[in-house]
């Protein structure tokens, strides 16, 4: 049985990774503007949702105005607040947690009202996201807690990030690490699995019948979304390669080379349906 790809004019929210779709590194990618000024101006929500823990809204916003895309705090939602609301909404009772990783994280559990701790054995939950800056002490750490009974939440899976220089290790990396050495295995919250997803469409007040997930990555942006009924869109501006979106199953809805092909498919969807 043959597939149909959706009507992108249906689509009626769009949802956007950031890394290698928005930008690599400090590198603006072409087009980003110029497609969110459309969805605007053809009444279509938008939301940039990022697996990248390390900074909180408001610092991701100001990435992107330096690079001359106008996004507000509350358009961008990252893998770290949906863990610290996955994290409350499972345990109202809180508890203290110890963290590896970097101020978006930090501000997310505390935001959602957990206290962090630097002695392992105080611990009843280690969170993991990135750490640019991750020293081993901390990684042992880490370890003494899981070993000792703190149950152990990570962020996201990716096990590789795209910098300016090349792929690097991503938080999947961390975890790997972490469960090798305490033998205990992550619950992840952030892409592909449907928590950050949901969050994402009730925010846009969208069903997933009527989204479009955009990313770079199969194993998160596209599989995930995918799973959920949601159409989607890679661009080959990050992680994954044609041939490897090409033979994935279930495939991408569309495979394209970057944002402003998006915007011309988003165009011609709308021009035949009038």
């Amino acid at each position: 049985m043959v597939a149909v790809q959706p009507d992108l004019a249906r689509i009626r929210g769009v949802l956007l990774d950031m890394d290698g779709v928005v930008y690599v590194g400090d590198r603006p990618l072409p087009g980003v503007q110029e497609l969110l000024d459309y969805l605007d101006a053809t009444g279509r929500g938008w939301l940039f949702v990022t697996n990248n823990a390390s900074q909180r809204p408001e610092q991701f916003a100001e990435k992107l105005a330096g690079m001359g895309i106008r996004a507000c705090p509350d358009r961008i939602l990252t893998s770290a607040m949906a863990t610290a609301q996955w994290l409350a909404a499972h345990h109202p009772e809180r508890g203290p947690v110890f963290m590896v990783g970097m101020e978006g994280l930090r501000w997310a559990l505390e935001q959602a009202g957990f206290a962090l701790v630097d002695d392992p054995f105080q611990a009843r939950f280690v969170v993991c996201g990135i750490d640019f800056q991750v020293c081993y002490p901390r990684l042992a750490d880490a370890t003494l807690a899981l070993r000792h009974g703190a149950r152990f939440i990570g962020t996201n899976g990716d096990r590789s990030y795209p910098t300016e220089r090349g792929i690097i290790p991503g938080t999947g990396s961390l975890l790997a690490l972490l469960q090798a050495a305490a033998g205990v295995e992550p619950t992840v919250i952030g892409k592909p699995n449907p928590g950050m997803y949901e969050q994402a469409l009730q925010a846009l007040g969208t069903d997933p019948g009527s989204a479009l997930m955009v990313g770079d990555r199969y194993e998160t942006d596209i599989l995930g979304a995918a799973r959920l009924g949601m159409a989607t869109a890679a661009v080959l501006t990050g992680i994954t390669d044609r041939e490897t979106f090409e033979r994935s199953r279930p495939r991408p809805d569309w495979i394209l080379p970057d944002l402003p092909a998006l915007l011309a498919a988003f165009q011609a969807a709308d021009r035949a349906s009038r």
